[in-house]
């Protein structure tokens, strides 16, 4: 069966690092998305991960807490980096060739983020991971992986989460909650569902980038997803809100 997706970028959030941790990183389960991320790899279709980092610190609460904003917003930055350079290792454990951007300079440990250097990567068959965000504070790690996808022509933003879908209400909340299958960008925004920041989705609409958010607990959603399975709701311009 062939893919669906030539080039993909897949926005992991910090939290789906921890498991059923309630802080830091869950070693086998970034062996487990390490296998999955191998499996798509393996096809032939090429990977870009951003990857949050509110499993280790997240700026919006150290700046509730009475830290400076930008300031929390770094240390933010930082952590995505541990995690991206985590991911990293256990890719390489698999044979799974990756580099890590950064788009603060940490030359020790990681690239700069240089586009024409990551779409090179991609086209030699190399996961490219992207931490730090976007360099900047007051962004959020969903306007990065919007930014980013734009930057290197993905075909589509994968975001695994922790729910199946996107829902008119929080399911966790409520039990009657509706999940939808398919949305536009427009009934998003004015909806506020929240299933990726404004400007992140204002960013996918501008260059016509489909969103699919799916459960990352399911083994093999990622690979499902690349291959057109219809699953958990995808986000795009012409699409119904169903």
């Amino acid at each position: 069966m062939g893919t669906a997706y030539q080039r993909i970028l897949l926005k992991l959030s910090g939290e789906a690092l921890m498991g059923d941790l309630g802080y830091g990183i869950d070693p086998q389960v970034v062996q487990e998305i390490a296998s999955e991320v191998a499996e798509v790899v393996s096809t032939g279709v090429q990977v870009a991960i951003v990857v949050g980092g509110g499993n280790i610190f997240r700026g919006v609460k150290g700046a509730a807490r009475g830290m400076d904003r930008a300031t929390a917003d770094y240390i933010g930055m930082i952590a995505t980096v541990m995690n991206a350079m985590t991911l990293q290792d256990a890719l390489e454990q698999i044979n799974v060739p990756t580099r890590v951007q950064t788009a603060i300079a940490m030359q020790e440990v990681a690239e700069p983020y240089i586009r024409r250097r990551a779409i090179r990567h991609l086209e030699k068959g190399r996961v490219v991971i992207f931490g730090a965000g976007s360099g900047n504070p007051f962004f959020t790690t969903d306007t990065t992986a919007a930014l980013r996808a734009a930057e290197i022509n993905a075909d589509v933003i994968f975001k695994a989460t922790k729910v199946d879908g996107i829902y008119d209400s929080d399911p966790y909340i409520n039990p009657q909650a509706r999940r939808y299958h398919s949305l536009n960008y427009t009934h998003v925004l004015t909806q506020d569902l929240r299933v990726m920041d404004s400007t992140a989705i204002a960013l996918c609409k501008e260059n016509n980038i489909p969103i699919i958010v799916f459960d990352l607990g399911v083994r093999g959603n990622i690979r499902r997803a690349v291959m057109g399975e219809k699953i958990g709701t995808i986000v795009g311009g012409l699409y119904e809100v169903t």
